[in-house]
């Protein structure tokens, strides 16, 4: 059942938080790497995380693939542990957070135009909308939120504390409520909006995403078209293990005249290939992205 499933993955995850608090935030950092490397090498979806490898590096050979698996789930874990240091990341008295390209954060806030942030599942993600938070760019974020509903809510309390406590949930299959009231609010009052767009969703468009079509959201896409958002790609990349840079692109360019939904899609998915391709090992491959 998985209600038992669900409490006993909650009461692993809490013992494991836990012992990462005592570590501290680089061994806890070190410790998730090396649990993840061993749980994720003998996980179900490493037929799926080779598949996907092949799609978007059709001649990767084993040495390669090996390397590109072993980064994603050392950072997969590295992430994992440091949820338990997301005030300190808040506060980046230490810059274990720097930021490439202020200057266009700093012309969004000043020009007030709404701005949808797009970016992907790289490296740890969550301080992407984090540092958009604390440069008061008034951000609103959208999330999944978890299936295990004994865990959702423990991280639902950090991401609105430390992340951005602006939240709107996408909907879940079975569960009651979705964040659609709240976003339709946020784009009435110009809230700027971060989103990923680097996994399938139900409702989208049929797009290539590395030369195959892959359900991709057109929420970027209408709220330009629709509302005059810019769209601003924004990724990030871990460095020396512990620290990070984030990358704030210039806007996608956007014609309202000659662009629909599917070209700027297009534009989008083009924008994460070349992030994704820059580092390989920090993107999560073990999404069915191309499921359509």
């Amino acid at each position: 059942m998985k209600i038992i499933k669900y409490f006993f993955e909650f009461v692993i995850i809490i013992f494991l938080f836990l012992i990462f608090k005592l570590l501290g935030r680089k061994l806890s950092s070190d410790l998730g790497c090396l649990i993840s490397n061993y749980v994720g090498f003998n996980f179900r979806s490493k037929k799926r995380v080779s598949a996907n490898f092949k799609k978007a590096f059709p001649t990767i050979n084993n040495e390669e693939e090996n390397k590109y698996t072993k980064e994603m789930w050392c950072n997969f874990g590295r992430t994992f542990a440091e949820y338990v240091y997301l005030k300190e990341f808040r506060e980046n008295k230490k810059k274990h957070v720097v930021i490439n390209g202020s200057e266009i954060l700093d012309l969004t806030k000043s020009s007030n135009i709404p701005t949808v942030f797009v970016s992907g599942h790289f490296a740890n993600f969550e301080l992407m909308a984090m540092e958009l938070d604390r440069k008061n760019l008034n951000i609103a974020a959208i999330y999944r939120p978890l299936n295990n509903f004994f865990l959702n809510p423990l991280m639902e309390y950090w991401r609105k504390k430390y992340i951005c406590n602006y939240q709107i949930p996408k909907k879940i299959y079975g569960r009651k409520g979705d964040g659609t009231r709240q976003f339709i609010k946020a784009v009435q009052a110009k809230t700027n909006i971060a989103v990923m767009v680097d996994q399938s969703v139900t409702q989208g468009k049929k797009i290539d995403f590395f030369g195959e079509k892959a359900f991709t959201t057109s929420i970027p896409a209408q709220l330009a078209l629709k509302y005059s958002y810019q769209i601003i790609p924004i990724s990030i990349r871990r460095v020396e293990k512990y620290k990070f840079i984030i990358d704030i692109l210039n806007p996608i360019s956007v014609d309202k005249k000659k662009d629909d939904e599917f070209s700027i899609g297009k534009k989008i998915n083009e924008t994460i290939e070349k992030i994704i391709l820059k580092n390989p090992g920090q993107w999560i491959w073990t999404h069915n992205r191309w499921k359509v």
